[in-house]
């Protein structure tokens, strides 16, 4: 059984602080920051918004982030959140917690990242297509989610062949795995470094554009809607600074190294992403800005001309590649936990003999995630999800009270700085958070929801085999 209180069962623990900050920032810079900044200049038309929204959606992680490290140091198995919420409150939120996950959490993040460097690999090769008639064809399943299997059917078999090679390279050994994370997170953030540097140096901007508004329409809540919608987007970009925890058995000295990652990590990210759109801004205005595609593209472009947008896609590809490969490593740690713990299938959780790695939960996931690709239907399904995803967050951050009062006297190598205010800030915000997105959309909460209950006849399937004598 894998043990709640510690220990990665047959997992070696080889990664080190860097990688595991690696992991946290890989995890974190995909796409987001890349696409998102043009949907919040037409969500928000104002710069100022635009930063104090993106300092505010990074602080609020910073504080979620900070809760879970001090959870993080005290429990370091294999799992991360999964195993957390069984010792935090019991089996069958731990399980609901690890079956979102595979259902669509993460697998879902798999899919739709590797999907954004597929797209771009398409900037440099022609990939092939189907004929339209071909493509066009759709599904309706349980007459909500529309399933596109053909559509931009080369793009698709280019994510899946990505998805399979790091799964492979994982499967190979967690070294490897840690060390294409390295490579890839230290480009990336070199990269996003010189598009910072030639925005402010020769990209033509202006001081002036953060001071430059454009009248935008807003819904029923009017700004305040504007700002959560806007918020949204950047918690996208903010997503997967839990992953470390997951793979925390095979992290020498956890309950030290862990808290550092999340915290380094985290505070990186926030720091990079401000700085970006700070560069954004100074270059484009913010009216020019909510009408672009890719806003980076659009900034190098003005800077270094038509190169720009090929240094730019060839950027995209490196951070989504490198976020595709943290992605599956340390997700495919939380179903080889729950295998070992009865509550998912046995077959999962076997360690290699020879790489000593989960590879038949790497293989499982991977696998599910290429179905997910070829459904045509991860944007919508993770859409669906992000609000049971905040859902789970608060639980996170509301366990570190419930822990003190259980076991006040268990060994904290990390207490969470300003205690009790930011758990207290981080279960309040994502409590709203969670109230807000369920008015907003109620049809993709509530089915968000229904993933998840799709999951409770296997938890009774799971705790039944459990109860069986076992066979003399």
């Amino acid at each position: 059984m894998n043990d709640p209180r510690g220990g990665g069962g047959g997992l070696v623990p080889t990664l080190g602080l860097y990688t595991a900050a690696m992991i946290v920032i890989g995890s974190m810079v995909g796409s987001g920051i890349f696409k998102k900044p043009a949907v919040m200049a037409e969500q928000l038309g104002s710069p100022t918004l635009m930063v104090l929204v993106w300092l505010l959606a990074g602080t609020v992680t910073l504080f979620g982030a900070l809760s879970n490290s001090e959870v993080a140091g005290m429990i370091t198995a294999v799992g991360g959140q999964y195993v957390f919420f069984r010792r935090i409150y019991n089996d069958f939120v731990g399980y609901l917690y690890g079956w979102a996950v595979f259902a669509v959490i993460q697998t879902g993040s798999i899919a739709s990242i590797a999907y954004v460097f597929a797209e771009y690999t398409g900037y440099f090769v022609k990939l092939p297509t189907l004929p339209p008639e071909w493509e066009k064809l759709t599904f309706k399943l349980l007459g909500v989610i529309e399933i596109a299997p053909f559509t931009a059917f080369g793009t698709k078999l280019l994510t899946i062949g990505c998805v399979l090679l790091l799964t492979s390279v994982n499967i190979t050994g967690v070294a490897l795995g840690g060390a294409v994370q390295n490579i890839f997170t230290t480009l990336k953030v070199v990269a996003i470094a010189g598009v910072v540097v030639l925005s402010f140096s020769v990209g033509g901007g202006s001081v002036a554009h953060f001071t430059q508004s454009t009248p935008v329409s807003t819904g029923a809540l009017g700004i305040v809607g504007a700002m959560g919608a806007a918020i949204s987007g950047a918690f996208w970009a903010y997503d997967g600074w839990n992953n470390i925890t997951y793979v925390a058995g095979e992290v020498r000295e956890p309950s030290r190294n862990i808290p550092r990652a999340l915290f380094l990590g985290t505070a990186g990210v926030m720091t990079i992403y401000a700085l970006v759109n700070l560069a954004y801004i100074y270059v484009l205005p913010v009216e020019q800005m909510a009408g672009s595609k890719l806003v980076a593209a659009d900034v190098m472009t003005r800077a270094l001309g038509g190169i720009g947008g090929a240094l730019i896609s060839a950027l995209v590809m490196v951070s989504t590649f490198g976020t595709t490969n943290g992605t599956i490593l340390a997700s495919s740690r939380v179903y080889y936990a729950m295998a070992n713990d009865g509550l998912f299938f046995r077959y999962v959780g076997a360690v290699h003999p020879r790489f000593k790695t989960p590879a038949r939960s790497l293989m499982v996931q991977g696998l599910w995630a290429s179905l997910l690709v070829f459904s045509g239907t991860f944007d919508q399904l993770t859409d669906m999800l992000i609000f049971v995803s905040w859902i789970f967050y608060l639980l996170g951050a509301l366990g570190v009270f419930v822990l003190r009062s259980k076991e006040p006297d268990t060994p904290r190598p990390y207490r969470v700085w300003g205690y009790p205010i930011v758990p207290a800030v981080f279960v309040l915000f994502a409590a709203a958070y969670v109230v807000v997105s369920l008015v907003e959309n109620v049809r993709n909460a509530l089915f968000g929801l229904l993933l998840v209950a799709l999951g409770l006849p296997l938890y009774a399937y799971f705790r039944r085999r459990a109860s069986r004598p076992a066979a003399s």
